[in-house]
């Protein structure tokens, strides 16, 4: 943690919903005028699509059908670390994209499946993840104590499973088929590495529909904002104003001390009012310091 260049962790699986997350906090950004140095989880990929199918056949190979992105083994992990701590004692480090399609080659002009060349950058006020490993923590790294905030984005599991299938057929295209064997072989990964990071977080968002998705695999459609709630879990809910925010949000009731439930179509408003003070503080506190 760095009063002096604060460290903001947003951590989800692939599927959960972090970039749209990732796109609130850049409104807020924005309104508040604050300028933010932004890293993707992808970035710190130990392998490159091609060196990834490789190291998954020859895990394969030797009796290990679960090897996934979702690993630490599978991430420069280490690297993140130095990254986070250069950045929290200098306000600088550097970074790099993982390049997953032909529109991202457009833009960076790097295959996909490959990396760009490492970069660094620009002046910020505040640093942002945005990825699988922001809170992990292994017997060489502690990425969680590095972050001065830190977000869990964590619908329940078959929500998840729903949006990552219609997001890698649309996007990837990917079939059902390939999306399901993805999930099955991480299911490991996820609980022994993935799972554990949102005990470390300060707020978690969890989305719950409210419609059957008892079986995700054949699910038409995404469940929408309107056919969701909204659980939303402060690790230390000292200081925040649950009365302010029940009055905000129309319909929203607390389930525990420590937690709102609001509509699913609510998120962003909710996202909004919860996150702003807490930003703002953390660049008023940079500012005392400075």
């Amino acid at each position: 943690m760095s009063a002096k260049h604060p460290i903001i962790s947003i951590t989800g699986s692939s599927g959960a919903g972090t970039t749209s997350v990732k796109r609130i906090f850049e409104q807020i950004f924005r309104r508040e005028k604050i300028e933010a140095a932004f890293i993707e989880g992808d970035a710190f990929h130990r392998y490159d699509r091609a060196g990834m199918k490789e190291k998954v056949a020859e895990e394969e190979a030797s009796g290990n059908p679960n090897f996934t992105h979702f690993n630490v083994a599978a991430n420069e992990l280490e690297t993140l670390q130095e990254v986070f701590e250069e950045y929290g004692r200098k306000g600088t480090g550097k970074t790099r994209t993982y390049v997953h399609d032909e529109e991202e080659e457009k833009l960076y002009g790097t295959p996909p499946g490959a990396f760009t060349e490492w970069r660094d950058f620009g002046p910020s006020d505040l640093l942002f993840y945005e990825g699988l490993h922001g809170c992990a923590v292994t017997e060489k790294v502690d990425l969680a104590r590095h972050a001065d905030l830190k977000i869990g984005v964590v619908p329940v599991i078959n929500l998840e499973w729903i949006q990552k299938i219609h997001r890698d057929r649309a996007t990837r295209g990917y079939s059902t088929e390939a999306v399901m064997d993805v999930i099955l072989r991480r299911m490991p990964d996820y609980v022994r590495y993935i799972v554990p990071q949102f005990a470390l977080t300060n707020i978690n968002f969890q989305r719950v529909p409210i419609v059957d998705t008892s079986n995700p695999f054949i699910a038409r459609w995404i469940p929408t904002p309107d056919e969701s709630m909204l659980v939303i879990r402060f690790a230390n809910p000292r200081g925040i104003d649950f009365p302010y925010l029940l009055s905000m949000i129309h319909d929203s009731f607390m389930s525990r001390p420590n937690s709102i439930v609001v509509p699913g179509n609510k998120l962003d408003l909710a996202m909004q009012l919860i996150l702003t003070p807490l930003i703002l503080q953390l660049i008023e506190r940079k500012r005392r310091v400075s």
